[in-house]
């Protein structure tokens, strides 16, 4: 018989507005969490104020419930779900600071939809890697959720994807509230790379709204996407897979129309002609779709998979090829 999790103590990692809108979500339960940021100011702040000073900040955070600390190690003490907040690209700095030890034994939980630029892998993999954490431990959190309509209470569905049906019903009665429907999805690989490939597709849909492509344009667009996206999740995890489920298709539609996507956004500057660099410091923000297309066209070298739009993302983003031209021959491709 699995011995049963006592997930009354919880550790959130990462400072930003999806860690805060976990946070809120996570206050919604009678648990204690241990939230770790970065900086000592916001540590301070939020004791003081009860808010993040730097996202969310019209968010109120129960400091009775929430302990915030600038100590990772402190955090992680006594929690049974360490959930994961942090820019792909910092995960591994954050994770070279926690001993494999204080992951053991604990449902270890990715809220990043990224993957790691310098070996493109995705966090799962990475925290295999490094701290042997089981895959049976690990859960996904997916799904079309926005931070900023958690903020407003707005009615959201999150997906906790996981190969240990146990864990990730764990993880879903923790996110489960009066305004969050989460439910389980057993599918950890294929949850986490069309969580990764649709910030791509993102970037793309915003190019496109930034050249002044129409709506008929980018329904085009997004449905030539998804046929993208499951020819490359099914030649690297093969699996019968429900496709136009809110893990898979939700997420993709709510990240290309939403307009708090970052990575619609950045897509956006670029297609009115910011350079990538001035978008993403006027942004001040990440979007992990710029890590990710360069992480997924290396990957898709030796998977030979047909990815127009991918290729087209990354060509414009790191091959400083004009928008115009790339989308040009986009045109010509889809149907």
């Amino acid at each position: 018989m699995q011995k049963k999790v006592d997930a009354t103590k919880i550790a959130v990692i990462g400072g930003g507005s999806w860690a805060t809108a976990l946070v809120k979500i996570l206050s919604e339960q009678n648990v204690r969490i241990n939230w770790w940021l970065k900086n000592k100011k916001d540590v301070d702040y939020i004791l003081q104020h009860g808010k993040n000073p730097n996202y969310l900040s019209n968010v109120p955070i129960d400091t009775k419930k929430v302990t915030p600390t600038t100590n990772v190690r402190k955090a992680l003490e006594g929690a049974s779900v360490v959930i994961f907040v942090v820019p792909a690209a910092f995960i591994g700095e954050v994770l070279e600071t926690i001993p494999a030890a204080d992951l053991k034994d604990k449902i270890v939980v990715s809220a990043i939809k990224g993957m790691i630029p310098s070996e493109n892998i995705l966090v799962t993999d990475l925290l295999q890697k490094t701290h042997a954490v089981p895959s049976q431990k690990i859960c996904i959190i997916a799904g079309p959720c926005h931070a900023e309509e958690v903020a407003l209470e707005k009615r959201s569905y999150l997906s906790i994807a996981g190969e240990d049906f146990t864990a990730a019903s764990v993880v879903a009665d923790l996110l489960q509230c009066g305004f969050v429907k989460a439910t389980v999805v057993e599918d950890l690989y294929g949850v986490e790379y069309c969580a990764v490939m649709k910030n791509v597709v993102a970037i793309a849909c915003g190019i496109a709204r930034g050249l002044n492509y129409g709506d008929n344009f980018q329904a085009v667009l997004v449905s030539n996407a998804m046929l993208e996206i499951e020819l490359f999740v099914d030649a690297l995890s093969k699996k019968e897979r429900n496709w136009n489920a809110s893990a898979y298709l939700g997420d993709l539609l709510v990240t290309c129309y939403s307009p708090y996507s970052r990575n619609r956004t950045l897509g956006n500057m670029v297609g009115r002609g910011y350079s990538v660099k001035a978008a993403q410091v006027e942004m001040n923000m990440i979007a992990e779709g710029y890590y990710a297309v360069k992480c997924v066209y290396e990957l898709n070298k030796k998977l030979h998979v047909q990815m127009p739009i991918t290729k087209a993302v990354y060509n414009i983003l790191y091959e400083k090829i004009s928008p115009s031209v790339e989308l040009r021959i986009l045109e010509d491709s889809m149907c």
